[in-house]
């Protein structure tokens, strides 16, 4: 695949390919989706009768159905509209447009990243990005050097450039970094009422395309998926509900959210996990029902990255965020614990996981 140019701001996106030999003939809206994938064929075609793609040295606009020639350029362009919006029970949600910078110096940013705020651009969310953020804000390329998924909001660093961005990365590949998330779940008959336990069943996808998303757990014996390992302290236990902190020894997809699944503590909100694939696919299309609703109860999955250890510099430090504000209400809407004294708790674990190591 030959993508030639990209641009990001906030509020153009635009996108140059170039057809292959082996893609000639091809449908423009079939090209398309090879680098859309995530795109719906209805969107996709949509975008092309719009007039947002432009085939070099063809005028006018274009079909779907247009067979593209070998060696021929594509602009491909998307302006920041509504496509981006979130609901919640039909109401448009309130999201959060400047990130709180915890730390900023030359090299680095770290945030507290908004829910639903993407890392970088990916699939069709393009513009309510970091990078594309900070970018615009110092008008530079910054670079994202790990991932939080959307929804979950938290400690998350950003580079000034790519020498930072590669030391910083490879703390993260080589898991060096002490990484602690707060999160609230439900529990179900699997959980063992233990305040404290570990996970290490090794996790993938087993199948392809757009479930992809979805991630499967198998055990720490089999051959099946990749090693992961989490640890988990339980917080605060009231009416079904758990709050507590998760500490992720790997780093993978969706980790702490499947390893909380298999302990009996799906996180509340998780449209994959707590719901199923299919309610995630309606949740995503706007189209999820009253049950779906009333089930999730929180528009996310509450899960937030409290803090991290790091190395910067020569020098080990620690980045805090505190307990967002749209958990609050739904934190006091389930339990009595008080939020004082929840962030005592919440202090001690994270203070405990650093210094015994």
């Amino acid at each position: 695949m030959a993508i030639l140019r990209k641009s990001f701001t906030s509020e153009k996106y635009e996108a140059t390919y170039y057809v292959e030999e082996s893609q000639a003939g091809m449908r423009l809206d079939q090209f398309l989706q090879i680098y859309l994938e995530t795109w719906s064929r209805q969107e996709v075609k949509k975008r092309i009768k719009a007039g947002d793609v432009v085939i070099k040295n063809r005028a006018g606009k274009h079909r779907p159905c247009t067979p593209l020639h070998y060696r021929e350029e594509l602009t491909f362009t998307v302006h920041n509209t509504t496509q981006e919006d979130e609901y919640w029970n039909g109401e448009l949600l309130q999201r959060k447009e400047h990130p709180e910078v915890i730390f900023e110096d030359d090299n680095l940013i770290v945030i507290s990243k908004p829910a639903y705020m993407a890392c970088h651009p990916t699939g069709s969310h393009l513009f309510y990005c970091a990078t594309v953020y900070f970018g615009d804000k110092y008008n530079q390329t910054i670079h994202s050097i790990h991932r939080l998924d959307r929804e979950t909001s938290g400690v998350m660093m950003l580079a000034k450039n790519a020498k930072t961005s590669n030391a910083m990365g490879e703390e993260f590949f080589n898991d060096r970094v002490k990484k602690c998330y707060f999160f609230m779940a439900k529990e179900n008959e699997n959980y063992d009422g233990r305040d404290t336990f570990e996970s290490q069943e090794r996790l993938g996808a087993s199948e392809p395309g757009l479930k992809r998303v979805y991630i499967d757990h198998y055990p720490e014996e089999s051959f099946d998926g990749k090693h992961a390992h989490t640890k988990f302290k339980v917080l605060h236990r009231e009416n079904g509900y758990v709050l507590g902190l998760a500490f992720p020894q790997t780093g993978r997809q969706h980790q702490i959210r499947v390893h909380a699944l298999v302990r009996g503590l799906p996180l509340v909100g998780d449209k994959l996990y707590l719901g199923s694939f299919k309610m995630f696919q309606r949740f995503k299309d706007n189209y999820a029902s009253v049950e779906d609703h009333q089930q999730m109860e929180f528009n996310r999955h509450a899960l937030h990255a409290v803090a991290l250890r790091i190395k910067y510099q020569g020098n080990e430090q620690v980045f805090r965020s505190g307990i967002p504000e749209d958990f609050i209400p739904l934190i006091e809407s389930k339990v009595t614990l008080s939020l004082d004294e929840l962030n005592e708790r919440m202090q001690s674990g994270i203070l405990d996981y650093f210094n015994c190591l």
